[in-house]
Formats: structure tokens, C-alpha cells, sequence
């Protein structure tokens, strides 16, 4: 597995036949081999997590399909106006929270369903689970050959200076309701918010996530090219336990094989 960290919360994952790349709003996307399957997730709407120039990305590659939450959903008249070709709409899939789906890996034919509701991975193909952010949109968890891919999107604890008592317990309260969910729980590969504006509470998020579930390696993102916040993270005596764990990222395009 290749790992390429591309810029905010856009990360590349590449396996031997797949490719699944998440929340590209900008910065260099890898060239990958033409005949592997790329599978293009979005998390949600917001600028830094979505923008419409991934689906440029069909005309590089014949299998690919775009995975969005479905507060992205676009009408006729959207796609119309920004040029969405009728075949690149064919390959697009919309997905709401707490959904699990298993999309085979093949072409996706104009009629044939590209998914289907199941509560196990099939052969060959990619089963999706998804959360409900404390944000926007959802939280992915990507199992495919036993390994198991999470990125969070915006399901962070997202606990910001300033905010009221009611604001604070509301957040905490959606937030661990969503963590209970992954309690206990093997992933392999980690892709959470790490985010400097929250000040003295910028690491709250990460860390509950490392010690609710057991992932062996953890990438952080959202932190705005800030990279310090990943060892003052580290540092910690809090982290103590998990920060082996914690990838180094030091510049944009930087890749990790693992």
C-alpha cells in the first residue's frame, strides 16, 4: 500500500489494482497506472473538501468512479452548466450517513446498479461504511482485502475557543456518540483532523479516536499546513502510547509505502 499525502485532507491510497483518492480540492494528484480502478471519494460540500474539477480526472482514466456524500448532490442544470459529462455522471455514486454499500470492481455500466445495500464485503469489491460528521456530510470507512481505510472528513471534535457550554456539550455529545461506533474497532489506516485553530484543544479529536479503536497507523490532516501541530501531538504525554503511530508529514506530495 502507497500513501501520498497531496495537500489539506486529500490523500492518495494505492493498491496493486485500486487507487482511492479522498477530498481533492487542490495540489498535485499522482499519476497512477491507467488500468487500475480509481475510486474518488468526497466527504462533503465544503471548499476545502470538494471541487467539481475531479471529474477532469475521467478523461485520464477509463475505471474510475466518484463516491460522494450526498450533500454534494447535483442537479441537471448544475452539471449542465459546469460541462459534467452524461458518462462521468453515469459513474458517480452519492451516499448518506450510517449507510453501508459494497460496489463491485468493474466498470460501472449504465445498466447495471453500481450498488448495492449488503452488511458484508463481497469478492472483489469495496465495502463503504459510513458516519455522520460533526460538521458536514460523512466519515468513511473503506474495507478492501482485509485492510480497513478510515478518513474522517470533518467528524472531528470540533471544540472551538470562545464557544458557550450548550455548544461545547452538544459537540462532545454528537461527537462521542459517533466514536462509539468505531469502539474497539481494527483499521489499518487512519486519515484524522488535526486542526491548529482549535488552540489548546487542536489534538481532543485524535487522540479519543487512537484510544477508542485500534489502528495501527494514523495520518494526520486539516491542520493547514501547519505541520508542527503533528509533534507537538507527539509530545505529549497523552500521546505516549500511541505516538509510533503518528506518520511524520513534512511537505505536500511526500509518500509513504506500508
Amino acid at each position: 500500500m502507497k500513501v501520498t499525502y497531496i495537500h489539506h485532507s486529500c490523500f492518495s491510497v494505492e493498491f496493486e489494482d485500486v487507487v482511492m483518492l479522498f477530498d481533492y480540492y487542490k495540489g498535485n494528484i499522482p499519476v497512477f497506472e491507467s488500468n487500475k480502478h480509481i475510486y474518488v471519494f468526497a466527504s462533503h460540500k465544503h471548499h476545502d473538501h470538494f471541487d467539481k474539477n475531479i471529474f477532469e480526472l475521467a478523461k485520464n482514466y477509463t475505471n474510475i468512479t466518484f463516491i460522494l456524500s450526498n450533500d454534494i448532490k447535483m442537479n441537471e442544470s448544475y452539471m449542465d452548466k459546469n460541462n459534467i459529462a452524461a458518462d462521468v455522471r453515469d459513474r458517480i455514486i452519492y451516499i448518506g450517513k450510517n449507510k453501508i454499500v459494497n460496489i463491485p470492481i468493474s466498470n460501472i455500466k449504465v445498466d447495471a446498479p453500481p450498488c448495492i445495500e449488503v452488511t458484508s464485503q463481497q469478492d472483489s469489491s469495496i465495502l463503504i461504511e459510513t458516519l455522520e460528521s460533526t460538521d458536514a456530510g460523512v466519515a468513511f470507512i473503506i474495507s478492501y482485502y482485509n485492510k480497513v481505510i478510515y478518513h474522517a472528513g470533518d467528524l472531528n471534535w470540533w471544540t472551538w475557543p470562545g464557544e458557550t457550554e450548550k455548544e461545547y456539550n452538544d459537540m462532545t455529545s454528537c461527537f462521542k456518540k459517533e466514536m462509539s461506533k468505531l469502539e474497539g474497532r481494527n483499521i489499518d489506516v487512519a486519515f484524522i483532523p488535526l486542526d491548529p485553530r482549535l488552540e489548546d484543544h487542536f489534538w481532543w479529536g485524535l487522540d479519543y479516536f487512537m484510544k477508542a479503536t485500534r489502528t495501527n497507523i494514523t495520518f494526520p490532516m486539516h491542520f493547514w499546513l501547519d505541520y508542527t501541530v503533528i509533534q507537538k501531538l507527539k509530545s505529549k504525554d497523552q500521546a505516549k502510547d500511541y505516538a509510533d503511530r503518528i506518520m511524520d508529514i513534512n511537505e505536500e506530495g511526500q509518500t509513504f509505502v506500508l
